[in-house]
């Protein structure tokens, strides 16, 4: 029974969100029942073990930002049975909820009775830490999560709706979304103010992290497998394969498929690129969303950019070295499973800008630099797109 209003519930807003995008494309403008967006809205779209949970820091240590981390897992972990497929739309009609800050949807995720610690990894989010969440913090503070989950952790759930409201931009971290195109309807959608930046990261750093973490990752990994789940010899391989493939699919939809009107609403951002220049990266970052870059948010991200760990754990975003961490598998990984990994993602490795090693030798030699550099395309039309979105018209060279 429980399952049937699940989905009576899906096909329900599923209907709605048709119904609004079909009315402003035959009108030609905006559906009149459709608000005007008050806030901005965010999504940073990754994949495990690429530095998702970082950027996601950027944005919640912002005061201007309400922040969740993950809120699509809650859908994963109740219908673990199905692919990641199958569960798109589950998850898609869920971030629409949390950017309009309707927090019932989690409604048929989370117990009846709640506090806000139900929320996967609340407390990461500076939002569900200080008021009117909890008034054990001020807005203006930057909050460890060890003091937040000590302090706040009794939260009433019924906070999380009002705070959400009260902020400016709405920042979601998402690594379970496959196809941008199953984005289109929020894109569409004249109440929301939708923007995407795609983080990616080195596969072969991807790779060697997940073997870090192989653990706490088999339960999504059966689910981005789906009918493949039972290969369990090529398992690791087999993972990365498909999140390779998403992310080419993803990046071609952003740079190719997107109306021009939309095109101003993708931004590709590398992992690699934001170790070797914080400031300067989450400066793009801030601009991209509208969002002020204040000297004390600027000295948070050099600290937390130059510290000594190299983030072994997962979700925690502790101080560390972020350019050895992101050259960290180099020396870890033997070359054949290197060679390998470049075979099953070499289309990836290529798109987004990363250079093949062809030996062992390359492998180690850490004065190689193995990221080509975004330069601006040069074709005149390129140059009619660059003028019209400055965001996506880069291209990578030698």
């Amino acid at each position: 029974m429980l399952k049937l209003t699940r989905l009576i519930v899906l096909v329900i807003l599923a209907i709605q969100v048709i119904a609004l995008i079909f009315w402003s494309q035959l009108h030609g403008r905006k559906c009149p029942l459709a608000q005007e967006p008050s806030q901005v809205h965010i999504l940073i779209l990754s994949s495990w073990r690429s530095g998702s949970s970082f950027v996601g820091q950027i944005f919640s240590q912002h005061p201007d930002a309400f922040y969740m981390m993950e809120p699509a897992w809650h859908v994963w972990a109740t219908m673990y049975q199905n692919s990641a497929k199958v569960l798109h739309m589950a998850v898609r009609d869920l971030i629409r909820s949390v950017f309009k800050c309707d927090m019932s949807v989690f409604d048929a995720y989370l117990p009846q009775k709640r506090n806000v610690s139900e929320l996967f990894q609340w407390e990461v989010s500076r939002a569900l830490c200080s008021p009117p969440v909890c008034n054990s913090f001020q807005r203006s503070d930057f909050i460890s999560k060890h003091a937040c989950k000590m302090l706040c952790r009794k939260s009433p759930f019924s906070k999380v709706e009002e705070a959400c409201r009260s902020y400016s931009h709405v920042v979601l971290k998402v690594v379970r979304i496959f196809d941008l195109k199953v984005l289109y309807p929020l894109l569409n959608d004249p109440s929301l103010n939708l923007k995407i930046i795609h983080l990616v990261r080195d596969p072969r750093a991807v790779f060697h992290s997940r073997k870090n973490t192989e653990g706490s990752l088999a339960q999504d990994t059966r689910i981005v497998l789906g009918q493949n789940r039972n290969a369990m010899d090529t398992k690791p391989y087999a993972a990365m394969r498909e999140i390779c493939k998403s992310h080419v699919e993803v990046y071609t939809a952003g740079r190719q498929a997107l109306p021009s009107t939309l095109q101003d609403r993708y931004l590709l951002v590398r992992y690699e690129d934001i170790a070797s220049n914080p400031l300067a990266k989450a400066a793009q970052l801030y601009s991209f969303a509208g969002l002020p870059f204040s000297p004390n948010l600027q000295s948070w991200v050099h600290n937390i950019t130059h510290g000594q760990g190299l983030g072994k754990q997962p979700f925690d975003v502790d101080s560390r070295d972020a350019v050895n961490v992101s050259q960290a598998w180099r020396k870890a990984l033997p070359y054949l499973q290197i060679a390998k990994l470049q075979e099953v993602c070499k289309d990836a490795l290529k798109l987004l800008g990363y250079r093949l090693v062809r030996s062992e030798e390359e492998q180690k030699n850490m004065a190689l630099d193995l990221f080509y550099a975004q330069t601006p395309l040069v074709n005149q039309e390129s140059k009619r797109s660059l003028e019209a979105s400055p965001a996506i018209s880069w291209t990578w060279t030698r």
